[in-house]
């Protein structure tokens, strides 16, 4: 286990440095914009040493143990996710076609999963739930360290549990990912040198996803805990989403509205923000991991106690705006 979540973490972090240092015509930039927070161009294009990193470890858990950790829906999913992200990078194909694969890749893995006769709303429920997910870590991947970090604790933190629970495999397979993100994260963390892009935040996402409900079928995390512990993206995406949709904007353009952009912009910049954001990390993921086998009444407390958090968060989000002159 050592060996692959180690091999991981060199593959993604030596392909991220190269990634980071090389210029060409096949680099792909991030040109700052209105709606950036970073001021140069940095290529976009850490994905690939992220999904490199995720390979190697597969591989070598393959060859060293021959443990196979992923399915070929899987793969075939996030190939769809990550080659569509690549072309979209490179040449802006615009919202339906990253959706349309987006919906192909979901179908791929939902119809190759579904053995038994199972409701109909359970199945299109999993499939919007993954969706979202790709989508917001998407959205929410529009800062320094930012995504990078929430791979690594929260994938840190299901693999821990999974091992707790005494399932080594999926442990295995959440660690590789939190490794290879680790990898990554050394190019990513501000100043950053190096942007994951798309193909690597919508493969999180799906992933992301998937380890929650796998977790919830495997009885190691319920799927209420699962959300706890990746919910500073989901929360953040979720509220400026439908406030997005209340004032009647165009929800798939790009926009600077959400709360880590808010922050950064109040002044407090990207280490600092990121930093934050990491405790809350942290935090969720350590709440989830103690509510993990207490009762169905204190877990319930716990996530009221959480959402209250957010709400009181937010209040002091849009209290501080006014007084830093920001328009929100």
């Amino acid at each position: 286990m050592i060996l692959t979540v180690i091999t991981a973490f060199i593959v993604s972090s030596a392909i991220s440095l190269l990634l980071a240092r090389t210029r060409g015509r096949w680099q792909i930039l991030d040109i700052p914009n209105d709606r950036s927070l970073h001021a140069h161009p940095v290529p976009r294009t850490g994905g690939i040493a992220l999904l490199a990193g995720l390979v190697a470890g597969l591989v070598t858990a393959w060859l060293w143990k021959g443990v196979v950790l992923i399915s070929w829906p899987l793969t075939l999913a996030i190939t769809l996710l990550a080659g569509i992200a690549l072309i979209d990078d490179r040449h802006t194909l615009g919202a339906a076609p990253r959706l349309s694969m987006q919906v192909l890749a979901v179908c791929v893995l939902l119809l190759s999963a579904v053995s038994d006769p199972v409701d109909t709303l359970t199945v299109v429920t999993a499939g919007l739930f993954l969706l979202w997910m790709i989508n917001l870590y998407n959205f929410m991947d529009g800062m320094d360290g930012f995504a990078g970090g929430m791979a690594v604790i929260g994938f840190g933190t299901y693999a821990l549990l999974a091992w707790l629970a005494g399932d080594t495999g999926f442990a295995l397979g959440c660690a590789i990912v939190a490794a290879a993100a680790a990898g990554f994260l050394l190019l990513n963390f501000p100043p950053a040198q190096l942007f994951m892009g798309d193909s690597g935040s919508t493969v999180l996402g799906l992933l992301a996803g998937v380890v929650i409900l796998q977790a919830h079928t495997r009885g190691i995390l319920s799927v209420w805990l699962g959300l706890l512990v990746f919910s500073p993206f989901i929360a953040d995406a979720s509220v400026t989403l439908i406030s997005r949709l209340l004032r009647g904007e165009k929800v798939w353009l790009p926009h600077k509205t959400h709360y880590y952009q808010k922050l950064v912009e109040f002044g407090w910049g990207h280490k600092r923000t990121v930093l934050a954001e990491y405790t809350l990390m942290i935090a969720c993921g350590g709440s989830a991991m103690a509510a993990a086998t207490q009762s169905l009444w204190c877990q319930t407390v716990i996530i009221a106690g959480w959402a209250l958090i957010y709400i009181t968060l937010i209040y002091l989000i849009h209290r501080a705006a006014p007084r830093r002159g920001t328009q929100t």
